[in-house]
């Protein structure tokens, strides 16, 4: 962590395109797991997103509270 926070004070440009690429990567591993997990039952191929994104809205509601 102490990492990150020296990169971000040091090299701020580089940071943001990591921290950028780091969440690209994260919200496609959750996609791709999503779709392997609704595969089977012949969902139309937009359901990955929608489950994922409403997940993350569920986090953060709770988080708030």
């Amino acid at each position: 962590m102490d990492y990150l926070r020296r990169m971000q004070m040091e090299r701020p440009v580089l940071f943001w395109i990591v921290l950028l690429i780091g969440f690209l990567v994260a919200f496609r591993l959750l996609l791709f797991v999503a779709g392997a997990l609704l595969g089977p039952f012949g969902l139309p191929s937009w359901a990955p997103l929608v489950v994922v994104i409403g997940v993350l809205v569920v986090i953060a509601r709770r988080q708030q509270r």
